[in-house]
């Protein structure tokens, strides 16, 4: 019931901005982390940056300073907001929601289809 839709990724030159958010649809009562992952071609899946229910946010060494990432509870979504951008930068962005509860009760996780972020050079 629970499905994360991203939107936002595309092709951007360096050092511009682009901006990701993702919604979460179905029914939620509420959720524990927020947090955006990245996977560059020939490479292992990140983490890139992650918020807390309570607000603690936490970054990835390589995007301190560049990205930010925010919740809005009320519309489950979560944004992530990438300035300076680099080449290194590109890959599938993937969000994900943990601690997911629904009507059953159980908390779950959830990740988001991933959406393609080029910087080009």
């Amino acid at each position: 019931q629970v499905q994360l839709v991203e939107s936002g990724g595309g092709l951007v030159q360096a050092g511009g901005p682009l901006t990701l958010s993702c919604a979460a649809s179905g029914s939620i009562f509420s959720i524990n982390a927020m947090a955006w992952y990245r996977q560059a071609p020939g490479k292992q899946r990140e983490l890139v940056a992650s918020v807390t229910s309570g607000g603690g946010k936490s970054y990835a060494d390589s995007v301190k300073g560049r990205f930010t990432i925010s919740r809005d509870n009320a519309k489950k979504t979560v944004r992530l907001q990438m300035n300076n951008l680099k080449p290194e930068d590109t890959a599938v962005y993937y969000c994900a929601f943990w601690g997911v509860v629904d009507r059953t009760g159980t908390p779950n996780g959830y990740w988001g289809q991933g959406t393609q972020v080029t910087v080009s050079s």
